[in-house]
């Protein structure tokens, strides 16, 4: 799976810096992150060799990762949560202790009701209440949460493409 890193989002779409080859190679990796690089290559007109080249420079760059992307309740991660956090002073502070946390797999600055959103994963409520009640509540300028619990997944996707 092929997505931009977090650190290089910025809600203003692909950075100019990528070229509509990059872009395309991209998109054959968020279809099928093991596409082999000859079948990358034949599809987007480049040597293989150039495939693996432009990838190593995209994941070097941070504009992309190849993951492995699982449903958390089948490797054993029994409660999911996304969970707002309104913030006193300043917002990076926060977010980088939570981004620190083993359990915050989504960590973004926000606009609206919540200065910061959270995704969580954890092994049980238990897990859940330690991670909300003595870590997250516990850092220096949370003023306050509120947890939205994951009842079961729908849909988990990053097919976003490169539009």
């Amino acid at each position: 799976m092929a997505s931009r890193s977090a650190d290089s989002r910025t809600g203003n779409g692909p950075s100019s810096s990528i070229d509509a080859v990059s872009l395309a190679i991209i998109e054959q990796l968020q279809e099928d992150g093991r596409r082999p690089y000859a079948a990358i290559g034949k599809a987007v007109g480049l040597s293989e060799a150039a495939v693996r080249q432009r990838v190593q420079k995209l994941l070097d760059q941070g504009v992309m990762q190849i993951v492995a992307v699982t449903d958390p309740l089948t490797v054993g991660f029994r409660r999911q949560a996304m969970i707002g956090i309104n913030v006193e002073g300043d917002m990076d502070a926060v977010a980088d202790a939570l981004t620190a946390m083993d359990e915050c797999e989504y960590v973004v600055m926000t606009a609206g009701s919540f200065d910061l959103m959270v995704e969580v994963v954890c092994e049980d409520d238990d897990h859940l209440l330690e991670v909300i009640n003595k870590r997250i509540r516990a850092l220096p300028g949370v003023r306050s949460t509120e947890s939205f619990v994951y009842l079961k997944l729908k849909k988990q996707t990053y097919m976003w493409g490169t539009r």
